[in-house]
C-alpha cells in the first residue's frame, strides 16, 4: 500500500513508500554518485530543488555529522530507490519529506530527456495524489526565487584560519564547508561574508582574494556578489566556483544561461584546453556561463563544450564551474585551491571603496 505520492510537470504522479514523512515541492534534479549522500543532502546549492539519487541504495555506511557540508539538509525532499534506517531517521528529524521504493533511475532518464521539472511530494498516513499535486501547482521556478541567498548565507561575518596567512574574503551565496576547509588548510585566512557584503565591507578586510562561494539557484539573483566583483576586479585578484564562476562572468561582461538538465554527479569530464588533459570532475549545477565576457575559456565540458574554466591574467581572475572539492571525490584538480593561495601571496596594493 503506497503511502506516498511524487507528482510530476506534465500530469504523471508516482508512488513510492513514505521514509520520511511530510509535504513538499521544488525543483526536481538528480546525482549520480554512489557515496557522499551526506554531502549531497547538505549541500546549500540544492536549496529549494527535491534530491533524487540515482543509485538504488541510499546510507549503506551510515550518517555521520563530520560529512556534512553544511549545519543542516538544504534539499526540500529527497528520493530514492531504498534509504536505511539511519538516513530515514536523519530526515525525518529534520522534517525533510522521503519517499522510497521508487523507479529513480526511471526518474533521471526522464529528466535527462524532458528537463529539470517541477515537483510535488506528499509523504506519510493520509497522503494522497491530490495532496502531491496541490503541492506541485504551489511550486515556483529557481529563478523565481529572489530571496534565494539569503536562505543558504551567513548572517553576520565569521572568521577561519590563520590570522598570519592571506586574507581570502569569501562572499557566501551558499559556500559549502569544503571549500572553506580547503583554503584554510592551505594557510588562508578566510572571512565569510554574507551574500550581500557590502563593498565597505570587504574594504575594510583589505583582502589578497575576492572569492566567489557556490550556492543555488539563478546567479542572476546574486547582484550583490556580482556588484563586489565589479568594484574590486583588477585591484584584488578574484576566484570563483560554480555559481561563483557565473556571478563572476556576469560582472565581467558575460551571461548566463538555464541549462536542460545540468550537469549533476561524479562523473564530468572536463578538458584543460591548453593541457589537453581531461580530469574527472563532481559537479551539481542547473546553470552555465554562456558568453565569458572579458574572461577566456580555459576549459570545458568534454560531453557538451560548456565552459568549466575562466581566466585572465591581466584582472587576476581564476574560476571553476565544478567543486574541486568535492568529498568523497573525485580530487583530481585540487590544485586550484593552490593557484588560489598562490594569486593570494603575490602582493597587492591595501584598496579602499569608493
Amino acid at each position: 500500500m503506497s503511502d506516498a505520492y511524487l507528482a510530476l510537470d506534465g500530469g504523471d504522479v508516482l508512488a513510492g513508500r513514505a521514509r520520511s514523512p511530510g509535504r513538499a515541492r521544488g525543483e526536481l534534479v538528480f546525482t549520480t554518485a554512489y557515496a557522499g549522500y551526506e554531502e549531497s543532502l547538505t549541500d546549500p546549492s540544492y536549496e529549494e530543488q527535491v534530491l533524487t539519487f540515482a543509485y538504488p541504495l541510499i546510507g549503506n555506511y551510515g550518517v555521520r555529522a563530520e560529512r556534512f557540508e553544511s549545519d543542516r539538509v538544504h534539499p526540500n525532499a529527497a528520493l530514492a530507490r531504498e534509504f536505511t534506517d539511519d538516513v530515514a531517521d536523519w530526515l525525518r528529524d529534520a522534517d525533510v519529506p522521503a519517499v522510497g521504493g521508487l523507479d529513480t533511475r526511471g526518474i533521471v532518464t526522464r529528466i535527462r530527456e524532458a528537463g529539470a521539472m517541477r515537483c510535488g511530494i506528499a509523504a506519510g498516513d493520509g497522503a494522497t495524489p491530490e495532496d502531491a499535486r496541490a503541492e506541485l501547482g504551489r511550486c515556483k521556478s529557481m529563478g523565481d526565487h529572489e530571496d534565494i541567498g539569503a536562505k543558504v548565507s551567513v548572517d553576520e561575518p565569521i572568521r577561519r584560519g590563520d590570522p598570519a596567512g592571506p586574507t581570502v574574503a569569501l562572499v557566501d551565496c551558499g559556500a559549502k564547508a569544503s571549500i572553506v576547509d580547503s583554503l584554510v588548510e592551505r594557510g588562508a585566512d578566510v572571512r565569510i561574508l554574507p551574500h550581500d557584503a557590502t563593498p565597505g565591507q570587504v574594504a575594510d578586510l583589505d583582502p589578497s582574494v575576492l572569492f566567489v562561494s557556490n550556492g543555488p539557484g539563478d546567479p542572476a539573483t546574486f547582484d550583490a556578489a556580482e556588484s563586489l566583483v565589479s568594484e574590486f576586479v583588477g585591484e584584488v585578484p578574484v576566484a570563483g566556483i560554480c555559481l561563483g564562476q557565473q556571478v563572476v562572468a556576469r560582472a565581467l561582461g558575460g551571461s548566463t544561461e538555464k541549462m536542460e538538465f545540468g550537469h549533476r554527479g561524479v562523473n564530468q569530464p572536463v578538458r584543460d584546453l591548453r593541457s589537453d588533459r581531461v580530469v574527472m570532475t563532481t559537479q551539481n549545477h542547473g546553470y552555465a556561463v554562456a558568453d565569458p565576457g572579458e574572461l577566456t575559456v580555459t576549459q570545458v565540458n568534454v560531453n557538451d563544450d560548456t565552459p568549466e574554466g575562466l581566466e585572465c591574467d591581466d584582472l587576476g581572475v581564476l574560476t571553476r564551474q565544478y567543486h574541486p572539492e568535492a568529498h568523497p571525490g573525485p580530487l583530481d584538480s585540487m590544485d586550484f585551491f593552490d593557484d588560489v593561495v598562490a594569486m593570494a601571496t603575490e602582493g597587492k596594493a591595501p584598496i579602499a571603496a569608493d
